[in-house]
């Protein structure tokens, strides 16, 4: 199981270095790297992410507000050069305080209290999650989910009997609360469950009788988190 993550720093040696570790970890997914918070804010607003690992002392925003300003929030690892600020970043419930510069054993077992957070949290919400339909709270099981589709501020979640749920709440809010490993984000619109895909006809994908468009930008990002290594091609 992977999870993703991103680096917000100003510093592009810090940057470098972090993503250098990154890439060290097998079970951690790279999303990208952001100098300020500005960037890393208008990337969240589209994209979840599980982990953010984010300096403090950043120029305009500090990382402290940019974090504090996210709803929901993904798992945090503060790095930055001052140590006088670790008692605001464990009021936010950061995972962990990095001082620079930082050694990947240091940051290994920052991440690896972050692995064991996140296995705690898509344990818990392995089976079902639950959405407010017409006022009455209503459970959802994983398997049952085909893909959801975002209409503005709603939500429309279809499911194998061929029904559907509409419920007050953003795409990027529902993709937060459903395990990174069974989901997948293929578009601006749409969230897919991953073993329920048929086929993948170019940037198609075919879930029964329904068929949804690849972003561009997304295709290789999507086809790994589908595939995995269970796609055989002849040499």
């Amino acid at each position: 199981m992977k999870f993703n993550c991103i680096v917000v720093d100003d510093e592009p040696l810090a940057r470098e270095g972090i993503k250098d570790y990154i890439d060290r970890v097998g079970w951690l997914d790279w999303q990208g790297e952001f100098k300020n918070a500005s960037e890393a804010e208008v990337f969240l607003k589209d994209q979840a992410v599980d982990l953010m690992f984010i300096d403090i002392n950043m120029p305009k925003v500090s990382g402290l507000e940019l974090v504090e300003s996210l709803k929901p929030k993904p798992l945090i690892i503060f790095i930055t050069a001052y140590r006088e600020f670790a008692s605001e970043s464990y009021e936010l419930d950061a995972v962990d305080y990095l001082v620079k510069p930082v050694s990947f054993e240091r940051f290994y077992k920052a991440v690896d209290k972050a692995y064991k957070q996140l296995q705690n949290l898509n344990n818990a919400s392995e089976e079902a999650f639950y959405v407010k339909v017409d006022r009455v709270i209503t459970k959802v099981l994983m398997e049952d989910v085909l893909y959801i589709e975002g209409m503005k501020d709603y939500i429309k979640i279809h499911l194998k009997d061929q029904s559907s749920l509409v419920t007050l709440i953003s795409l990027k809010q529902i993709e937060n609360l459903l395990p990174s490993h069974l989901f997948v984000r293929v578009q601006r619109s749409f969230i897919i469950a991953k073993n329920k895909v048929n086929a993948i006809d170019g940037n198609l994908i075919k879930i029964g009788e329904t068929r949804i468009t690849i972003a561009p930008n997304l295709r290789s990002k999507v086809l790994s988190k589908i595939l995995g290594n269970k796609f055989w091609k002849r040499g």
